[in-house]
């Protein structure tokens, strides 16, 4: 059975910053502790050693080493200069305090420090017994060598440095308290505009705010982060924005194969048909449909370009034989006058045949429904590029509606009695300009309507 053990590391910036910080303070901390008291304790045993080798000073005034042997001059403070004293000659002890045993451990341990033929200093420290300081003094007379051994109760400095440790303890844990504390406060304050951020960020996307975040009145790091949510909102924006636009330009152009796919079946069923007629309803039918499939194709194979490569090339087409086939799907060649004009045989565009015929089917539908008597559509070469022109004799746009002509979803009268989404015109421009070209309009042409597609020459 798997074991689930609890989450040690917190889930939040602010609990990952705070125990960080917690953890390098309780290091700190820990480091500076450990060296305050170590450097403590070596203070107060310097103090008791001090203490020592003073007392044995004093003793030392009271020993005579001048003859074959030491004698102990008696004195008025004798009885104090005795207190925890030994002294020893050449290595016999001639005075001890009066508490003090004649064998043991602590006995041994003066003995020992008695034969040093120097100043030495030991700690004794035996179960059941108080802490003591055991120091030695040699003095070297003519004939006698004396040694005073002194000692000293270390409870009292080892009181003050449990005092101390104990202080300094108290004073990490208020520490390293307040440290985590002030931390967690100084991050969610810090944090607090991330998360204004991240809550005005969530609510623009969700509404299509052109409102951005910006890079003023913040630190650097904030404004590093403003400046890609706002790059990221723009990434979304013009991705919802375009995926409506592709939407709105493949409902608009499946319209009209569509329409004739409905009148020809609601035709068909009225009345009993004869094969002929059922089979040239079966090939309009047919026809529609491959017409639908070509202009998803196009419109999608278009966007998935753009999305991946914009620069990538989509072909040649020969616009001559793309705008009979136009022309004759159109219907209109009754009274659609055609003019070609063309350095060679063939006159060769940068654009794939059914991107071409997206480009100009618009522009077509557009000046057959307005027209008067006649469209002239002419394309020739022109400095490494291919122009369109498509010319009809209606009653043109007008003037106050030419700003507005290539905007998505305006139309100059809705109520002209045809059918349409202002999606038409917007489509056009945009397919050239994805492959380098242009559609435009001639505002000084009169009467009628003047529009020009260039496209880049095969």
């Amino acid at each position: 059975m798997k074991r689930h053990w609890p989450r040690l590391v917190p889930r939040t910036l602010r609990g990952r910053l705070s125990l960080a910080a917690l953890t390098t303070a309780t290091l700190l901390m820990t480091i500076l502790t450990v060296v305050f008291n170590v450097v403590m304790d070596r203070h107060l045993q310097h103090q008791a050693d001090d203490e020592l080798r003073n007392r044995a000073a004093a003793v030392t005034t009271t020993i005579d080493t001048s003859g074959s042997h030491v004698r102990v001059l008696e004195t008025v403070n004798d009885r104090l200069l005795d207190a925890n004293v030994w002294i020893f000659d050449n290595g016999r002890l001639l005075e001890k305090p009066p508490s003090a045993a004649a064998a043991g451990p602590l006995p041994r341990a003066v003995n020992q420090l008695a034969v040093q033929s120097q100043h030495a200093c030991a700690t004794f420290d035996a179960r059941g017994d108080r802490p003591l300081r055991l120091c030695s003094q040699p003095l070297a007379g003519r004939y006698a060598t004396a040694a005073v051994v002194t000692a000293l109760d270390l409870s009292p400095y080892r009181s003050s440095a449990d005092t101390l440790l104990l202080g300094s303890l108290m004073l990490d844990a208020v520490m390293l308290l307040s440290t985590y504390v002030l931390t967690r406060l100084s991050v969610a304050r810090a944090l607090r505009p991330v998360h204004t951020m991240t809550d005005q960020a969530t609510q623009w996307s969700a509404v299509h705010s052109t409102e951005r975040l910006g890079a003023k009145n913040h630190p650097a790091e904030l404004a590093r982060l403003g400046a890609s949510l706002d790059a990221l909102l723009d990434r979304i924006r013009t991705a919802l924005r375009y995926e409506q636009q592709l939407t709105a330009e493949l409902s608009h152009e499946l319209r009209t194969p569509l329409t004739r796919i409905i009148t020809e079946l609601d035709w068909w069923r009225r009345r009993a048909r004869s094969a002929e007629e059922t089979h040239a309803t079966v090939e309009v039918i047919a026809e529609a449909a491959q017409a639908m499939c070509t202009i998803c194709d196009t419109l999608l194979n278009d966007a998935r370009e753009n999305a991946l490569n914009p620069a990538t090339a989509p072909g040649t087409s020969d616009v001559v034989p793309v705008l009979d086939r136009m022309i004759q799907h159109l219907g209109a060649s009754a009274h659609l006058t055609k003019l070609v004009e063309s350095e060679g045989p063939t006159l060769e565009a940068g654009v794939s045949p059914a991107l071409l015929e997206r480009i100009l089917s618009p522009l077509l539908t557009n000046a057959i429904r307005y027209a008067e008597s006649s469209v002239k559509v002419s394309a020739r070469s022109v400095l490494g590029a291919v122009r369109i022109d498509v010319v009809d004799d209606g009653p043109g746009v007008p003037q106050a509606f030419i700003a507005e002509l290539f905007q998505p979803g305006r139309r100059a009268d809705e109520a002209d009695g045809h059918d349409g989404a202002g999606l038409g015109l917007p489509l056009a421009r945009r397919l050239a300009r994805a492959v380098g070209g242009e559609v435009s309009y001639d505002s000084a042409h009169a009467p009628g309507a003047k529009f020009t597609v260039s496209l880049p020459a095969g």
